[in-house]
């Protein structure tokens, strides 16, 4: 065999092993691109199927088939008896049986409203200073900001009002089942204790300043540990600060990325009924203050024994049920009275009875009878 022959032998050689080579490296290309493909697919599912373990949700359910199980998002209140299934030592044994999220919490935005109009920044000040006062004025500070929390994460949630006084008195127009108790069951009609409203101010004021309470998360529920509500089951369970147990949304309705609704900009606190609370405080045994009896006209202070005065003299107690009446003049036809009663009285006087006043402005006495000034 010639030299060229065999050179091209040893070419058509090289040529082969230069293709098994490439098919190799593409081989092992296609090999990579699918690894990567399959990586980027589980990232995505992994956390959901974490998520629908946790909360008892199937793979790739988004939390309405739980919603339509719950009913209108607006009714879900443990102020609403019939949606407690037991209270006392039975609830806390059955809230401590619910297991604990064990998926990462997802952290919302903060929350600024300093830039807002005075009279909305105060409007919304109040009735997050109520919330945190009445719901959780007992609770550790961590406990009272969560509450905080709690309303503004709904402010930003696509199910609930967009302000915060919104948020707060939802439901305040029902006889119950409001969302926050306080609105609805006659806790309003009790003043506020100096102390701890001062405190649930700070803590609503700095709520609205952008603090964002991490230990609660994407929360938009919660209630006390004595309680044991029906959609406690159907809600991921975050929680346990003090005596409230916080939740939130299962599946996306939980998750950070829902909390972008737009904030309104408008407070208002709507007229509440303030006897069909007192109705329903007394029926749940609230003590709340006496009202003032109404005036009654006639004695309007109680008689007392030390007293020394006539029955109707006026510089005493007046019994305004006795025939005499107090009588103020007309300030009018008084001045020209005493103008009358001055004017006839005044008779003229001799120049010895005249005050005679030195240069320096001091009154002399008058000399005496048959005598002469000094």
């Amino acid at each position: 065999m010639s030299t060229s022959e065999l050179t091209l032998l040893d070419l058509a050689a090289d040529a082969r092993g230069a293709n098994r080579q490439r098919s190799k490296l593409e081989r092992w290309l296609m090999i990579a691109i699918a690894a990567m493909i399959a990586a980027l697919a589980l990232s995505f599912i992994v956390p959901r199927l974490t998520d629908a373990a946790a909360g008892g949700q199937t793979a790739g359910d988004n939390g309405q088939a739980d919603l339509a199980q719950m009913g209108p998002i607006d009714a879900i209140s443990v102020d609403d008896k019939a949606q407690i299934m037991v209270e006392g030592a039975d609830a806390q044994a059955g809230n401590a049986a619910i297991p604990f999220l064990t998926s990462p919490l997802d952290q919302v935005q903060a929350f600024g409203l300093q830039a807002a109009k005075a009279e909305t920044y105060a409007t919304a000040l109040q009735c997050l200073t109520q919330a945190v006062y009445y719901e959780a004025a007992v609770e550790p500070l961590q406990g009272r900001r969560a509450v905080a929390q709690v309303v503004l994460n709904r402010v930003r949630h696509p199910a609930y009002p967009k302000s915060v006084c919104g948020v707060v008195y939802q439901g305040s127009q029902r006889r119950t089942g409001c969302q926050f108790s306080f609105t609805c069951d006659g806790a309003l009609l009790r003043a506020p204790a100096a102390g701890p409203w001062r405190e649930a101010r700070e803590v609503a004021r700095a709520a609205l300043a952008g603090y964002v309470e991490p230990s609660v998360g994407t929360a938009t529920f919660y209630h006390a540990d004595y309680v044991l509500p029906s959609w406690a089951y159907k809600l991921g369970k975050i929680t346990q600060i003090g005596r409230h147990l916080f939740y939130r949304f299962n599946g996306s309705w939980g998750n950070a990325a829902t909390f972008n609704g737009r904030y309104a900009g408008i407070e208002a606190i709507p007229a509440l009924d303030l006897a069909a609370l007192r109705e329903r405080a007394l029926e749940d045994g609230m003590q709340l203050e006496e009202a003032a009896p109404a005036f009654v006209p006639g004695l309007t202070v109680t008689p007392d024994v030390t007293d020394r005065h006539a029955e109707a003299d006026v510089g005493g107690r007046i019994d305004m049920t006795k025939t005499w009446r107090p009588s103020i003049p007309d300030p009018v036809s008084g001045n020209s009275h005493l103008k009358q009663v001055v004017a006839t009285t005044q008779t003229p006087q001799s120049s010895s009875n005249v005050a005679l006043r030195s240069e320096g402005g001091q009154v002399a006495e008058p000399a005496p009878a048959g005598g002469t000034a000094q």
